[in-house]
């Protein structure tokens, strides 16, 4: 298979993968390009591995996790304020709403632990292949998934660590 035969078959899953990992359809897409022009850098080492597609997300988590650490990331990431608007029981909206409150929770996770939950959830990895992945230990994958789950509960049924009510 050549680069191209294997960019025009995989691209719009790589799209929707980028996507669950950024939570941004402009930096998926900076991902993706930045991803595919690497493999393509890399071609022969790509097409000799046992699953090309699967190195090649490797290589977009790794460029993920790598581009977050960066200062500049946090210079020119622009985020909507949502502000805190009223639900209306009932209303067909709140599904959408719903989904952006996962989005935007799932958005203040730290890298490491947002990789692992993408890694775990959407692409249905065992522990040990996330830990090859993210290039750490099968205790801290679970520890990352752990502790990001424990935040997103926190985060979406909110008094549920804190104490809530009495």
């Amino acid at each position: 298979m050549t680069y191209e035969e294997f960019a025009r078959t995989r691209l719009a899953a790589f799209a929707r993968y980028a996507v669950v990992l950024t939570g941004d359809t402009h930096s998926a897409q900076d991902l993706v390009q930045e991803t595919m022009v690497r493999a393509q850098l890399q071609w022969k080492k790509v097409e000799a591995a046992e699953s090309p597609e699967r190195y090649v997300k490797r290589m977009m988590v790794n460029i993920y996790v790598d581009w977050r650490r960066g200062s500049w990331w946090k210079r020119i990431l622009l985020h909507a304020d949502p502000g805190a608007g009223l639900r209306v029981p009932g209303d067909v909206a709140e599904g959408a709403a719903d989904r952006d409150l996962v989005w935007t929770a799932l958005a203040g996770l730290p890298r490491q632990q947002r990789a692992a939950l993408v890694l775990r959830y959407y692409e249905d990895l065992p522990d040990i292949e996330i830990a090859d992945t993210l290039g750490c230990s099968v205790g801290t994958v679970r520890g990352y998934i752990s502790r990001a789950l424990a935040t997103l509960r926190a985060r979406m049924v909110p008094g549920l660590i804190t104490g809530g009510t009495r």
